[in-house]
C-alpha cells in the first residue's frame, strides 16, 4: 500500500515549524530531509524516523518501513508539532555528528 497524497500533505503541514523540509517521492512513498540530512520518511501512511540514541527518549515503537529494511521509529503523535520538531532536530543533529566521524 502506498502513502496517500493527503497523508503526505498532512505530515508536511505538521513539520511546518521547520524551514526547508525536503520531501522526495520514491516508489509511492516519500523520503524526508532536513538541513541536508535524510532523517526518515513516510511509508504506508506512517511517519518513520531513523533510530539514533538521541531520539530514544521519545519512547517510539520500532517499525519496519518495507520488507528488507532496517527498523525505524514510528512517530505516533504527529499532531504535536513541537515534539515532532524536537524529534527531527535531535535525529538530524546526531546523524550529522555520525557523518562527521
Amino acid at each position: 500500500m502506498a502513502t496517500t497524497k493527503n497523508y503526505k500533505d498532512f505530515v508536511l503541514e505538521q513539520l511546518s515549524l521547520l524551514d526547508s523540509i525536503i520531501c522526495k517521492s520514491m516508489m509511492g512513498e516519500y523520503l524526508l530531509c532536513y538541513d541536508g540530512v535524510l532523517f526518515g520518511g513516510i511509508y504506508d501512511d506512517r511517519l518513520l524516523v531513523k533510530k539514533v540514541s538521541s531520539n530514544k527518549k521519545y519512547n517510539m515503537q520500532e517499525s519496519i518501513p518495507y520488507d528488507g529494511a532496517k527498523s525505524m521509529y514510528l512517530v505516533d503523535d504527529i499532531e504535536n508539532q513541537e515534539m515532532l520538531r524536537d524529534i527531527v532536530l535531535d535525529t538530524c543533529n546526531e546523524l550529522k555528528k555520525i557523518k562527521e566521524v
